[in-house]
């Protein structure tokens, strides 16, 4: 009887031990580390020229979401998707850097050009991303820039 007993809270203990990880040969997850700016600026890009604007929207800062929605956003979106189909979805990081604001704040910025433009002196247009400040990964601004010089004046 003290025999079945001491097999039963063994293999009770065992079967608890496993529950908690205990003997278990799984690896560890290991947490994803944290992704920079540039990488941030990217995958929002990249998801807007695949015209995957829930996955672009979900990047954006939490302020800039309250104030645009889903559809108002995929119509912002829109000229850097058009721009895409015809340089190409492949986008390259051309320059970072900051903007100064008019009231004293500034702005870091990333910007990106056409993989298509690589062989061009200057690219024809540049797609830009903006963040609140070095630690931030939600977008707070993005724009297609042309950078077409404008012709003589008369």
């Amino acid at each position: 009887m003290l025999k079945k007993l001491c097999r039963g809270l063994v293999l009770m203990t065992v079967a608890a031990g496993a529950g908690f990880g205990l003997g278990s040969t799984a690896p560890a997850v290991q947490p994803r580390p944290r992704l920079g700016q540039a990488q941030a600026a990217g995958l929002f890009l990249r998801a807007v020229l695949r015209a995957n604007y829930p996955a672009a929207y979900a990047r954006l800062a939490p302020e800039v979401r309250q104030g645009l929605n889903l559809r108002q956003f995929a119509a912002a979106a829109q000229p850097i998707w058009k721009s895409g189909q015809r340089h190409g979805t492949g986008i390259e990081l051309y320059k970072l850097g900051v903007r100064l604001g008019d009231r004293g704040g500034s702005r870091l910025f990333y910007t990106f050009s056409f993989a298509a433009d690589s062989a061009m002196k200057s690219p024809s247009e540049l797609l830009e991303v903006t963040f609140r400040d070095t630690a931030a990964r939600s977008v707070l601004g993005f724009g297609l820039r042309s950078t077409a010089k404008a012709g003589p004046r008369k």
